[in-house]
């Protein structure tokens, strides 16, 4: 995550590791370089460098992301986003955090993020894992319109 979060602040590194024309040993060279500098371990510098190597270090971002949701779930963390149409305030957050530890299982930890959409109107849409809730306002207010405009 270090690195990429230096990927996406740093322009200059961003260019240069993602930059066809470099040579590839340069490459390499520089990335052990960070990668000991920021205390990356042995695998992750290899990685980096067989990537390199390869020329898949573009594809980074990605590898990075799904070996976080892989360490996740090994972790038994449980990611659950909930939009609701205002910002929850600290109580509400802390009673929904509460709420959704009874659906968990045991072990499981409950990684929760907010988002705001105003377009959801109240309510709120929560997706726990691969499961999806709509408790939306604007929901039901679709649901509604749809059976009255449909013919009896």
């Amino acid at each position: 995550s270090a690195l990429q979060q230096a990927l996406k602040t740093d322009v200059k590194f961003r260019d240069f590791v993602l930059d066809p024309t470099i040579q590839k040993s340069l490459k390499i060279e520089a990335l052990k370089i960070v990668g000991q500098k920021k205390n990356f371990s042995a695998a992750s510098i290899n990685l980096l460098a067989l990537l390199a190597e390869n020329g898949k270090i573009k594809n980074i971002d990605g590898v990075i992301n799904n070996f976080s949701i892989i360490m996740a779930a090994h972790r038994g963390d449980l990611p659950v986003e909930v939009i609701t149409a205002r910002p929850l305030e600290e109580a509400d957050k802390s009673e929904l955090q509460s709420t959704l530890k009874l659906f968990a299982k045991k072990g499981e930890n409950i990684l929760l993020t907010t988002k705001v959409d105003p377009s959801i109107i109240g309510g709120m849409i929560v997706s726990v894992g691969d499961k999806y809730v709509d408790m939306s306002v604007a929901s039901k207010i679709k649901k509604y319109t749809d059976l009255l405009q449909t013919p009896a």
